[in-house]
């Protein structure tokens, strides 16, 4: 198997052949003198998750991805960063591992569903406060939600959701108030009994008014209620449920000096100069994901404007706007680099393979002024995700993860 071997002395990583894997001849449309290799780099069994890792959203990658980077090129107190941060795995799996955390999202969903899981009330305080909740008079939603909730957790939800908004805006929300936004914010829409909605579509996607109609339909189901109380307690158990004290006080010490932007990853000035030891990060691919779409109800609960989201995240359709927005991101990568680190740009595979994004991506990253060090294929076999969606690994989908490794000197 191939691996990246650190050297604690000089602390300069070279890539070591194990076993049966492949080094291919280098394929980027470029002078470029990249190698590719590919193998089976990790897989969820070479160290089980952590189920603080457990939050759904559209297309991000496992924790094994970003941990074996994070173990390999950057060490305790080093600084590793996300500019497309998504669910927040690159930031959860550097503070699971003694990491100082930097992360950047344009999609400000990506901090509320982060900072909760560094910040970690305890299950008693995030109990405490749910029993305390009191809703008032149904406030009013401004959507029809019928099609989604049971009316009486529907009521929940809006008493919930004006009580967080309420504690926002008057300055009084705490780390638990947070952790409980959090947590309902992933609970919302989801296809089994654990969420507060009627079967759908996973949570990760939220489908339309219209389309649950028809789901209901064809599926001759009526929303069932919801404790969404206890739907949250029973979720904030299982997230932390295997946490040991070390991570615990891992993932709080992260917290006190965790900086969390949400930004254009072309222009992050709070970051400073050479700062970073690492970067592991995967950016919107084309027009793979609407996340605008997935995430509509969602910006609901939290009161932001989905469709402004959307507009500031990339999108394009054709590889040549994308690669022109993806020039500048390296550029502001580059800066906040530190000499003699690394960045792990991982790129998927798109449109059946047709698109081979690495090849765009390796040129990109040189211009700015990094040197593309390898390209790393890591082939697995079907995911859970995948068998829901019936798609075929390595055809469609995002499942063949494909990571450009720079490095700055």
């Amino acid at each position: 198997m191939l691996d990246l071997k650190p050297s604690a002395a000089s602390r300069n990583f070279v890539l070591a052949a194990r076993g049966p894997a492949r080094e291919r001849a280098p394929r980027c449309a470029t002078s470029l003198d990249v190698p590719v290799y590919e193998q089976e780099f990790w897989t969820s069994r070479q160290r089980q998750a952590s189920p603080i890792h457990e939050i759904s959203y559209r297309a991000c990658f496992k924790p094994q991805l970003p941990g074996y980077f994070i173990e390999r090129l950057s060490a305790e107190g080093d600084l590793v960063y996300d500019p497309f941060s998504g669910r927040g795995t690159t930031a959860i799996e550097a503070a699971l591992r003694g990491r100082g955390v930097i992360a950047n999202d344009v999609n400000p969903l990506s901090a509320i569903l982060t900072y909760p899981r560094l910040e970690l009330p305890s299950v008693t305080e995030i109990d405490a406060r749910l029993r305390s909740l009191r809703f008032p008079a149904r406030p009013p939603s401004g959507l029809d939600l019928s099609m989604f909730f049971h009316p009486d957790t529907e009521y929940e939800i809006l008493g919930l959701r004006e009580y967080l908004h309420r504690r926002a805006r008057s300055g009084r929300e705490d780390g638990v108030d947070r952790w409980i936004r959090m947590v309902a914010t992933n609970r919302l829409t989801g296809h089994s009994p654990g969420f507060f909605s009627v079967y759908t579509l996973p949570p990760n996607q939220a489908v339309s008014p219209g389309d649950q109609v028809r789901i209901n339909a064809r599926l001759k189901q009526e929303p069932e209620y919801r404790d969404i109380r206890a739907l949250i307690l029973k979720k904030s158990m299982q997230l932390q449920g295997r946490l040991g004290a070390a991570e615990r006080w891992r993932l709080r010490k992260a917290a006190e000096n965790a900086l969390l932007l949400s930004r254009d990853a072309r222009a992050t000035a709070e970051i400073q100069d050479g700062a970073v030891q690492l970067t592991v990060t995967s950016p919107p691919f084309l027009d793979v994901v609407q996340y605008a779409r997935d995430n509509w109800l969602r910006c609901w609960f939290n009161a932001l404007d989905a469709e402004a989201i959307g507009s500031r995240i990339t999108m394009a359709r054709e590889v040549e706007d994308w690669t022109a927005v993806m020039a500048p991101v390296f550029a502001e990568l580059h800066r906040v680099t530190r000499p003699r680190g690394w960045v792990a740009f991982e790129v998927g595979e798109v449109r059946r393979g047709a698109v081979r994004l690495e090849e765009i991506v390796a040129p990109a990253g040189a211009a700015a002024g990094f040197s593309c060090e390898a390209i790393l294929i890591n082939a697995q076999r079907f995911t859970k995700t995948a068998n829901i969606w019936g798609v075929e690994n390595n055809r469609l989908g995002t499942n063949s993860n494909r990571i450009v490794l720079f490095r700055k000197h």
